[in-house]
């Protein structure tokens, strides 16, 4: 089947005609750069455009928010990415910003603030839920064919934001075969890719934490683990990798789950 060509309005362009998106989708360096997180990005967008919301993108004038400089200790930095993105956001007007990515909506929402960039920030999770909720996005819950599925907590939406209950609500519409991992919620293991980890060499130690999670995910003996962070994702697709499951559990962000029972 062709794929379905998307138009991703840039919010420049909608400037320059004179017109304001109601939110700027903010993609994040993982969305724009990642090869299997662009995946992400795609089936977000298609659900924009599937809902006709309203919104548009920065494209080339979208930097990195500053949140692996600030978690790795480089203060200056953060603060020079920040600072520069509070202007340019000034400049398009921006009032309301979606992220994909929880570190992003984390550092906008509770760092920024202290810089002087104070926004309405959603995590895409929390929309999809009021979207579904709302009977604005129906979702067939019959064409998954009923996965078995487990999802793993991202610590900087979970722990750091107290987003528990909107994933599981989705999940919920997309199958009736929900699994609980033994840690979850606010008990949840970290990845092990998060506050810089990603980026640095291992430690000493027994077990990688990510291989320790994949492990708790696989004893659910679901056949989907539900993402909804680029870190985790990359993190649990290794340890899928690494334990030769990858013929039996598949690794999906919570947006793909909805597009393909959707059939976008």
């Amino acid at each position: 089947m062709e794929t379905q060509k998307i138009n991703i309005p840039v919010i420049a362009d909608l400037f320059a005609r004179n017109e304001k998106p109601e939110y700027l989708f903010w993609v994040g360096c993982a969305g724009a750069f990642d090869d299997r997180y662009k995946k992400v990005t795609i089936a977000f967008t298609k659900i924009l455009s599937y809902l006709n919301i309203s919104y548009a993108v920065l494209g080339k004038e979208e930097t990195c928010t500053g949140d692996p400089a600030r978690r790795a200790g480089n203060e200056m930095l953060y603060q020079m990415q920040a600072m520069q993105n509070i202007e340019r956001f000034s400049s398009y007007e921006i009032k309301k910003i979606i992220t994909i990515c929880p570190h992003c909506y984390n550092i906008f929402k509770n760092d920024y603030p202290d810089l002087g960039g104070n926004y309405e920030v959603f995590s895409y999770i929390e929309l999809l839920d009021q979207w579904i909720n709302g009977g604005i996005l129906l979702i067939k819950k019959d064409a998954l064919n009923n996965p078995l599925i487990t999802f793993h907590d991202p610590c900087y939406l979970g722990r750091a934001n107290g987003i528990y209950k909107e994933p599981r609500n989705i999940l919920g519409h997309l199958t009736g075969n929900v699994v609980e991992m033994k840690r979850h919620k606010s008990f949840a293991l970290c990845c092990g890719g998060g506050g810089g980890q990603m980026f640095k060499e291992a430690e000493k130690g027994k077990k990688e934490v990510y291989m320790e999670r994949t492990e708790e995910a696989i004893t659910t003996n679901a056949s989907v683990i539900a993402t909804a962070c680029p870190f985790c994702m990359n993190m649990l697709t290794d340890g899928i990798k690494y334990k030769n499951k990858e013929a039996e559990i598949k690794n999906l962000d919570i947006a793909e789950l909805i597009t393909q029972s959707l059939g976008l």
